[in-house]
């Protein structure tokens, strides 16, 4: 499987040796990896130092480098500037894209966001989750009853509890949330490069400092798999992001998902989200390949993946 790569300790320098990222600490080498097993690099330590010939190496291969601040949050990303053989015309097409087919777009993208939550509140038995089928199919073209924002309001205190607030600066479940969505957004912009499309074009995210606005737009469905995770790990105390964590974060792009009845790992079913977007920027017609809600099996499966690492410790 592809790995994901954590730099968190302070101090590091990451290197290119040999077709190896070589990770060394006063100029002591303390562990490399082959660069062609590395699905993305997560630096959020201080101090860290790089060469210029392994992040290169690293675009080449179409491995994002995302930079976290202190709150586990990504600051930052490298990405490589090609990514597909025919990215100047699905660039053009990306640019001259509709109004009304990115409404039509994000119409989609928040209801399926809305289903995953919905699907995740009532495999755990939580009154309120059957409203959430209903807010889905209300959800109108760009969104403009601002439904994900009402929907959102609701899921937050039925899922982590009344007094649980949504703040990026705060630690607890707020930092695990951070980091689990800097490893599926890292995912998502690998897959948006990969699909020839620029991810700075948003379909409705346009915060003019930010440089991976599509990555965002896309990464809306993929958010209740992260908090599925960080729920289950709440649940058994564990509140502190530390290396074990991570791993188990960092295995989420293996998890599978169903796409039109094929499974697909997390990686893949980003891909696939990422190439039907581009193809739909191409014809117009506003088709996506979004995967289903898991089943309460395949749900109950993600939140054990961190009692499986914790046993095998």
């Amino acid at each position: 499987m592809d790995r994901i790569v954590d730099i968190a300790t302070d101090g590091r320098h990451l290197s290119l040796y040999r077709g190896f990222l070589v990770v060394e600490e006063q100029r002591e080498e303390v562990g490399r990896i082959a660069l062609d097993d590395i699905y993305a690099v997560i630096v959020h330590a201080h101090g860290t130092t790089w060469s210029a010939n392994l992040v290169a190496a690293l675009a080449e291969r179409g491995a994002p480098v995302v930079f976290c601040g202190s709150n586990h949050s990504p600051v930052a990303v490298t990405l490589p500037i090609e990514g597909h053989h025919a990215q100047n015309a699905r660039f053009r097409a990306q640019w001259g894209a509709s109004k009304p087919l990115c409404k039509q777009l994000w119409r989609r993208i928040v209801t399926a966001k809305i289903a995953m939550q919905g699907s995740l509140l009532a495999t755990r038995g939580i009154a309120g989750a059957e409203a959430f089928p209903l807010i889905a199919r209300r959800v109108k073209s760009g969104d403009s009853d601002n439904l994900e924002a009402q929907a959102a309001r609701r899921y937050w205190p039925l899922l982590m509890g009344a007094e649980f607030r949504r703040d990026r600066n705060s630690p607890g479940a707020n930092a695990l949330l951070n980091y689990g969505y800097a490893v599926i957004r890292a995912t998502v912009a690998r897959a948006v490069i990969a699909a020839g499309l620029h991810p700075t074009i948003g379909i409705n995210h346009a915060n003019r400092g930010n440089a991976f606005v599509l990555a965002d737009d896309l990464v809306e469905p993929f958010r209740p798999l992260v908090d599925a995770l960080v729920v289950a790990m709440i649940a058994r105390g564990l509140d502190t992001l530390d290396p074990k964590l991570k791993r188990q974060f960092a295995r989420l792009i293996a998890f599978d998902l169903r796409i039109g009845g094929e499974a697909s790992p997390v990686s893949i079913a980003a891909v696939r989200l990422a190439q039907s977007l581009a193809r739909a920027f191409e014809t117009g017609r506003p088709s996506l390949a979004i995967f289903d809600p898991p089943t309460p099996i395949e749900w109950a499966a993600l939140a054990r993946s961190d009692e499986s690492d914790e046993a095998s410790e």
